[in-house]
């Protein structure tokens, strides 16, 4: 949002993170602008986490560079001072209720709304005098996510951030994020597995896939990166020769559906219906499942007697 040429909040050139032989980050290299809220998408195991961990400085990377305000973040006061990682093992002490939390958290964050937060707590129906670690597991997010909110930090990192929450509940959260960022402008990476329903608060779209970037792309033009073309097997394959196949599969005997990246000119989608080839859009969501999908085939394939 606004206008001038956006400043990179994350910077990462070529940066890995290994434990042992397994690289959970590998020769990753992106930028993240200010003032956006950008979906860190993958399956479970992509490196989402660690990826956030070394953005937020609490892990070192292996090799590459990384900056978070144009600082190294690992153990640096600067990055720290200006950056939140909210996940479900955040921990507080024992002895505080949450009630305590709120108001011990304040002094730590310049940005910090306590009549937002006050607001959120009640919404939510939390108890006040609840321990934190007595919580449930969607009720302890709900808390961390409404400390993610009124903290108003330059850059908010939010890991899974719904975990246990019902869909009433995360609907309301993003609703909440969305309301307050349009005020208060930040920095904000949310990663998920469930893209379906972020959609109307994205910007960007980091995918990635077994440590690497599969895709970085603005939601709009995600909407637009690939179509489905679903018809007789043989003209459709014919169609599309020499294309890369995102995804492809078996519907009926000689029937198939193909995804495919969305780059002809609008009068070839014509000539194919013409061809008794239909074209369907391809939501957001399933393209992302689609691009990390280790075989090309659905589950059905499985199925298949040879």
């Amino acid at each position: 949002m606004g206008g001038g040429t956006a400043m990179s909040v994350v910077e990462c050139r070529n940066l890995t993170k290994s434990y042992g032989k397994l690289s959970a980050i590998d020769d990753l290299t992106f930028d993240i602008e200010e003032n956006k809220i950008t979906g860190l998408i993958g399956r479970n195991g992509a490196g989402k986490t660690t990826l956030l961990k070394l953005i937020a400085g609490y892990l070192r990377p292996t090799s590459g560079e990384l900056k978070v305000f144009a600082h190294n973040p690992f153990n640096s006061l600067e990055v720290s001072a200006h950056t939140m990682f909210i996940d479900d093992n955040m921990s507080f002490p024992n002895t505080f209720t949450l009630v305590d939390i709120l108001v011990e958290v304040a002094p730590f964050y310049p940005n910090w709304d306590s009549r937002l937060a006050q607001g959120l707590f009640d919404y939510f129906s939390l108890n006040p005098k609840q321990r934190h670690g007595r919580l449930s597991k969607g009720s302890k997010s709900t808390f961390n996510a409404i400390i993610g909110i009124a903290a108003r930090c330059p850059l908010t990192l939010f890991d899974e951030p719904t975990t246990g929450m019902d869909s009433a509940v995360r609907k309301d959260f993003y609703r909440a994020l969305l309301k307050d960022y349009i005020e208060h402008p930040r920095t904000v990476i949310l990663s998920s597995h469930l893209l379906g329903e972020l959609e109307e608060i994205l910007e960007d779209i980091l995918l990635l896939d077994q440590g690497t970037k599969r895709l970085q792309l603005p939601l709009i033009e995600m909407k637009e990166f690939a179509i489905g073309l679903r018809g007789n097997a043989q003209a459709v394959l014919q169609f599309i020769e020499g294309r890369e196949i995102i995804y492809q599969e078996e519907f009926a005997p000689s029937s198939l559906y193909v995804v495919v990246k969305k780059d002809l000119a609008p009068g070839a989608y014509d000539r194919a219906r013409q061809n008794g080839i239909e074209s369907v859009p391809v939501f957001v969501n399933d393209l992302c499942i689609y691009l990390t999908g280790k075989s090309k085939g659905g589950i059905d394939d499985v199925f298949k007697r040879g």
